[in-house]
């Protein structure tokens, strides 16, 4: 067969076979591992499907992004932390709740249950809730605190940005920690690469802060885990007395992103005090241990003593991601979406929910519940724009109510069921806060924080055009296939 070829031709004729053996080889590997791997069956056969056409490419991205591994030492040290939080959120963690539940709250025991289970954390009765749903007022509130500190300075957050109040708060942090205070910095290595590179992270450290990048990024995705797989919490703790937590970064909305065309961003945080801010700096402390990049730091999770009382709201504090329950949000979310009979109220940045809270949400307008979804017009990421959009025939046919917020970039995570209880945190309705990434949501029965949000969703419906579904049929046919198109790739992601 190769006797009559040149040397060159020859060895270029085994490189061709090689690469074929290559390419048939990674096809296979990552459809075996695809059919070993309990994906979705859209998220398999999308997998399937882009390693056949795109071999070399789909391999990669698959390793990349196919799965969520945390890296190999993170998953070790992950073992040893989840031994100690067994230990500290046991059955002995806390005293019993002293202040009763409320009656609507005990109709909605299951969804109760539900929630400490999968949060591995009680509900506690004894929380006082302020909702601040003004960004400023909420970046004045968190610096009057930081600035009143006299024992703790604790944060993390996604995004950490320059200038305006990020600027100041940092400071203060800064302050803190000279007076005396000890103070922990988590950002994420992605959405605070910018402020890494600055000079403040020196300057904290210079002054007895301690910061950590979470989740470093790394060219080997196995020793440092998934590129794309984010810690998207915001959580602050002050003086274990204080705490906060939604879904504004540590940015100032009047500078960040502003030449994006998208607005102001528009964010909501709720403040705690009593017996929720344990939970709260539980979490933060599990986040800050799981780290294995911060030097001197002793791998332990101390059990943190009980909070006193300070109001009557009850709260279960619900963190996911890779290191809990598998969807721990999306069941959350289900459940909350079955027990609603009256009203639900759903605010979210990005909107890609997949076809199981699409059916949930359409069968509770179909039984009589009145669904209104508010979503951005113009999100920071157009491949959401589209692919959401995807899905609004189908809730609209249902009698779901969509609207358009038009004034701004809305970025407030929030659901509301019945005037009864809350879901509030950091979890949009797309795949990744709820398959991917490490997110806080609370489950809240307080009927002032309950009619505070019910009035706030109404407040961004009135600063936004409703969805007309007859001019939304006849939109063109190339909306409708960029929409077609972004659903498609969405179980890649």
């Amino acid at each position: 067969m190769f006797e009559n070829l040149t040397d060159q031709e020859f060895w270029a004729a085994m490189a061709g076979a090689a690469a074929v053996l290559l390419q048939f080889a990674l096809t296979a590997g990552v459809i075996l591992r695809v059919i070993f791997t309990r994906h979705p069956p859209g998220s398999s056969f999308a997998w399937i499907l882009l390693t056949v056409i795109l071999p070399y490419i789909g391999f990669i991205l698959y390793v990349w992004l196919g799965e969520r591994p945390i890296g190999k030492w993170r998953t070790l040290r992950l073992r040893k932390l989840l031994r100690h939080w067994e230990e500290v959120t046991g059955d002995d963690y806390g005293e019993p709740c002293t202040v009763p539940r409320p009656a609507h709250g005990m109709r909605h025991k299951g969804l109760a249950l539900l929630a400490e289970r999968l949060g591995d954390m009680p509900m506690t009765c004894g929380s006082k809730l302020e909702l601040l749903h003004d960004s400023f007022a909420a970046l004045e509130r968190i610096y009057q605190d930081v600035v009143n500190a006299r024992q703790s300075v604790s944060m993390e957050f996604y995004i950490w940005a320059v200038g305006g109040w990020c600027d100041k708060i940092a400071q203060a942090v800064i302050d803190a920690a000279q007076r005396g205070c000890e103070c922990r910095i988590l950002v994420d290595d992605i959405g605070s690469r910018a402020w890494l590179k600055t000079q403040w992270p020196a300057k904290m450290i210079a002054a007895g802060v301690h910061v950590s990048r979470a989740l470093p990024v790394s060219l080997m995705p196995l020793a440092k885990g998934r590129a794309d797989l984010r810690l998207h919490r915001k959580t602050v703790v002050i003086d274990s007395a204080i705490g906060y937590t939604g879904s504004l970064n540590l940015i100032d909305p009047e500078i960040f992103h502003a030449t994006e065309g998208v607005g102001e961003w528009i964010d909501a945080m709720v403040r705690v005090e009593g017996t929720a801010v344990r939970d709260l700096n539980q979490v933060f402390l599990f986040d800050w241990a799981l780290q294995p990049d911060i030097e001197g730091e002793q791998l332990s999770l101390e059990k943190l003593p009980t909070v006193p009382a300070k109001g009557e709201a009850c709260v279960t504090v619900v963190p996911s991601g890779p290191t809990t329950v598998d969807d721990a949000i999306q069941r959350l979310i289900l459940e909350a979406i079955s027990c609603a009979r009256k009203s639900i109220y759903i605010t979210t940045p990005y909107f890609v929910p997949g076809e199981t809270l699409i059916l949930a949400l359409q069968n509770a307008a179909m039984r009589g519940v009145d669904v209104h979804i508010c979503v951005p017009q113009k999100p920071d990421s157009h491949f959401v724009r589209w692919a959401s959009r995807r899905y609004f025939s189908d809730l609209m046919n249902a009698q779901v109510k969509l609207s358009f917020f038009t004034d701004g970039l809305l970025h407030t995570k929030a659901i509301t069921v019945d005037d009864t209880f809350s879901l509030f945190g950091t979890v949009n309705l797309d795949k990744r806060s709820l398959h991917l990434n490490f997110e806080m949501m609370l489950l809240i029965f307080d009927p002032k924080f309950v009619a505070d949000m019910t009035a706030l969703h109404k407040h961004y419906e009135s600063r936004s055009t409703a969805i007309d579904p007859v001019r939304w049929h006849n939109r063109s046919i190339g909306q409708r296939f960029l929409e077609g198109v972004c659903y498609l790739i969405s179980p890649l992601l």
